[in-house]
């Protein structure tokens, strides 16, 4: 409910009053670790302006994060993180409170923006992010196909659009052995009703709903590029732009790229819808997350007061005029257009998507779905035998972690 609470309240956020980009000059040095899509290109962006800041954007940044903020001094002051990235950071303490700081720079920070741990204000978010169904509507239409809203429709309309010979591979998935393709699991693991774990922290993956995920999942592979276990959210984007692909259930925060006249092929043609559902009456297929900063704890408290006071200056009304439709906003000064409307769809879907749970066990069971799943697509296990090893990794690597006894 929270996440979707984030949601309703950014998509409905009306126009404020606009301001400098940089108000100061900054004369403490900062770094920034983030990812690289379009939104964090527009802050980090906005940042720079004030001086001293230098922003380092990559896909990887989370497998880089934590022994970049373990190290003393730590080697980034801000960090760029989502639900799902944010718990290695928490497990192992090395991000900071910013409860004083918030009360000293945050009076522009709206209470939705504001993600406490144990009452504790460990974030700030900027954005919520899904992914939910984008697709060519020029190619549906012109071959009279509906906008798919289950899997079975987006399997049918791929199967039209390939013997209609419009395009080989009509379907984009991120199938990326590792997080990736991790995540398109979990997505389609909830949508089919399952729960990721039990009373005791034992994983539930093993079950009905398990092998259901698996089998939709390699029922995509039929009409997805042979590369697809390679496949990330820009391979995606890129197939999209370059008029490869029909369909693909996308993050959001890649939605304006599509639209960008200087490297799409398709601007004004893909258009966003809710995610598919996995099952009739079930929730969209997917997971609600937010995007947003933390502080590094190994740094001077001048340093920290330093990082947030920059970004709070980037995360103003006017560099989201700027950057409208690089994500949905919740920052002041987002107004929502056509490009928001499959998170809106999903978001208040009845009933709704959950939120990425943000714990330690979710973290290691994302690593044993990460590093067993693409056994299942290669062909060298079966459903059941991928679930078993799945079951397994976490179950040790849990006990390593003392959640598990």
């Amino acid at each position: 409910m929270f996440l979707r609470k984030i949601a309703l309240a950014g998509a409905v956020s009306l126009m404020g009053s606009g301001a400098l980009a940089c108000s100061y000059e900054n004369e403490v040095p900062i770094k920034s670790l983030s990812a690289g899509f379009e939104a964090w290109k527009a802050l980090t962006d906005a940042m720079a302006e004030c001086g001293n800041f230098q922003a380092e954007l990559d896909q990887e940044f989370r497998t880089k994060q934590p022994a970049a903020f373990e190290a003393n001094p730590a080697l980034y002051q801000i960090g760029g993180v989502a639900n799902g990235t944010i718990t290695p950071l928490l497990n192992a303490g090395t991000i900071r409170p910013l409860d004083d700081l918030v009360e000293k720079y945050g009076q522009n920070l709206k209470p939705n923006q504001l993600i406490r741990i144990n009452g504790q204000i460990m974030a700030v978010a900027m954005m919520v992010n899904t992914q939910h169904l984008m697709y060519r509507s020029d190619v549906l239409a012109d071959l009279g196909i509906e906008t798919p809203t289950t899997w079975d429709e987006v399997l049918a309309a791929s199967a039209k659009i390939k013997e209609a010979g419009v395009m080989e591979y009509p379907l984009g998935a991120t199938l990326k052995s590792g997080w990736n393709i991790a995540q398109d699991f979990n997505n389609m693991y909830t949508g089919f009703g399952g729960t990721f774990f039990n009373e005791d922290n034992t994983t539930a993956v093993n079950s009905d709903a398990g092998i259901k995920a698996l089998e939709m999942m390699k029922a995509m592979t039929e009409y997805t590029d042979p590369e697809v276990l390679v496949s990330d959210s820009t391979y995606v984007q890129q197939q999209f732009q370059q008029g490869k692909i029909a369909m693909a259930n996308l993050w959001s925060s890649r939605a304006g790229a599509m639209n960008d006249e200087t490297e799409s092929q398709v601007a004004g043609k893909v258009v966003m819808a809710a995610a598919p559902k996995a099952m009739e009456g079930g929730a969209p297929a997917t997971t609600m997350w937010w995007d947003g900063i933390v502080i590094a704890k190994n740094i001077s408290d001048a340093e920290a007061e330093a990082a947030f006071r920059l970004a709070m200056e980037g995360m103003n009304a006017e560099m989201v005029q700027g950057a409208n439709d690089a994500a949905i906003w919740l920052v002041e000064g987002y107004e929502p257009n056509d490009l928001a409307q499959g998170v809106i769809e999903t978001a208040t879907a009845i009933p709704p998507p959950p939120a990425y749970p943000s714990t330690t066990q979710m973290g290691l069971l994302h690593s044993a779905l990460g590093n067993e799943l693409p056994a299942f697509f290669t062909g060298e296990r079966d459903a059941k035998a991928t679930l078993v090893a799945i079951t397994e990794a976490y179950t040790t690597s849990a006990k390593e972690a003392g959640v598990l006894k």
